[in-house]
């Protein structure tokens, strides 16, 4: 059985990021376990500008972003298995992994971070009738296919979902000479960066149908149109509203999901909200020694984020191989009254400032975000507007938090910007 003192699952930005921090910290013994064929993860297909603002202080393509990462970990001659993939592993934190080159075979880690990203809800999660036919894709597919196969998979193209994957491709479609019908999103405000709105929607043009989803899929061998109507507040849709849009091609941009099937496997408690990882600041799981960061912990909007969080899990998988497992009293954080979930889910209070971070659950102008313990107001942050689309980064005191408090409360609190 091969040994290391590192084991990172996934060679994405999250960990690439968790990679080079470690090995900041001391760790000279780095496993990168990869499934691709090479490192990078999601930004390889990102072709468009705008990651790196945070990190590296410019705009910078997902390519570039991934690949100042990928020659950090080079330099540090940091070991990278690509096209292996992780099947399995164990509260002992043994792996068992099988590659092209590698074959079956199993490793054991004296620390692991889980940093597999995450993946596309696909349209069997969405319930539409219809038939199945040949035109309907996922935008990230879509994605793949335009920016790296070369291949375009329609000329008239309608897009479920207003994520900003879904977004992007609409302008990226059109650039390629397709004819974006239009967008349309369930909720009554987009789930995508106000950015991606009005760079890749309003300066090409494209239709924003909110309160709108597709209630009928048409076409037997391929695509030949979708139904669209209006719903009410319970999300049905209404009688009379509905609209026929003559297309070859749908993409569905309708929500992430963080890729946990091994953390679950393992026995990692997972966050009934996220659908990652329940971690403590330190990143850490339940499982001792195994940590977690990036979109499998939980999606985000930037990268930058979330390289800032792998570093941390990094350092503090480092931490844990020098000198154990973290120490001290723990109190739980929660989201309440429109703060539908916090990352991490509890803190030790000897951590000092820690960044919360989480998302609310529908937009809000001139409110405030609020952390209590208790009745005890520990920090209020005026917010001028909130959105879903945006994830939101709270900075937390841990020696505010009153001696014999068992929780912090992130709340909502309107009129108070």
């Amino acid at each position: 059985m091969k040994e290391v003192q590192l084991a990172i699952v996934g060679g994405g930005p999250a960990g690439l990021a968790a990679a080079v921090s470690a090995y900041d910290e001391g760790v000279r013994d780095i496993l990168i376990l990869e499934r691709d064929s090479e490192p990078g993860g999601i930004l390889n297909q990102c072709i468009h500008a705008g990651f790196g603002l945070h990190t590296f202080g410019q705009e910078l393509t997902g390519p570039e972003y991934a690949q100042r990462y990928i020659d950090e970990m080079r330099r540090r001659n940091i070991e990278l298995w690509t096209d292996c993939m992780a099947l399995d592993i164990s509260p002992e934190r043994v792996l068992t992994v099988t590659g092209r080159d590698t074959g079956l075979q199993q490793i054991k880690a004296g620390a692991a971070v889980l940093a597999m990203g995450c993946r596309e809800r696909p349209r069997g999660a969405l319930n539409i009738p219809g038939t199945r036919p040949a035109g309907i894709w996922s935008a990230g597919t879509a994605q793949r296919l335009v920016n790296m196969e070369g291949c375009l998979p329609g000329r008239r193209v309608v897009i479920l979902g207003s994520g900003d994957i879904g977004l992007i491709m609409a302008r990226r479609m059109t650039l390629e000479g397709a004819k974006v019908l239009a967008v349309a999103e369930l909720m009554p405000y987009s789930g995508g960066l106000k950015r991606n709105i009005v760079q890749c929607l309003d300066d090409f043009n494209i239709p924003l149908y909110l309160s709108t989803t597709v209630i009928e899929i048409h076409g037997q061998e391929h695509l030949t149109g979708v139904t669209l109507a209006r719903v009410d507040e319970s999300r049905r849709p209404i009688p009379g509203t509905e609209q026929y849009i003559e297309c070859d091609t749908l993409l569905l941009s309708v929500g992430l999901l963080p890729e946990n099937e091994l953390s679950r496997q393992a026995g990692v408690a997972l966050d009934r909200v996220t659908g990652g990882p329940s971690v403590s600041d330190d990143l850490s799981t339940s499982l001792p020694g195994v940590f977690a960061c990036g979109n499998v912990l939980h999606v985000h909007d930037l990268v930058d984020f979330v390289s800032q969080e792998a570093a941390a899990a990094g350092r503090s998988a480092a931490r844990f191989l020098q000198s154990g497992p973290a120490s001290g009293k723990t109190v739980a954080l929660e989201g309440r009254s429109g703060v539908r979930y916090t990352v991490p889910q509890q803190v030790h209070r000897n951590s000092g400032v820690v960044t919360v971070r989480f998302r609310v659950g529908q937009p809000y102008r001139s409110a405030s975000l609020c952390a209590y313990a208790g009745d005890t107001l520990l920090k209020r942050i005026p917010k001028r507007i909130l959105t879903p689309g945006e994830m939101e980064s709270f900075p937390l005191d841990t020696a505010a938090i009153p001696d014999g408090a068992e929780r912090v409360t992130f709340v909502v609190e309107e009129g108070q910007a």
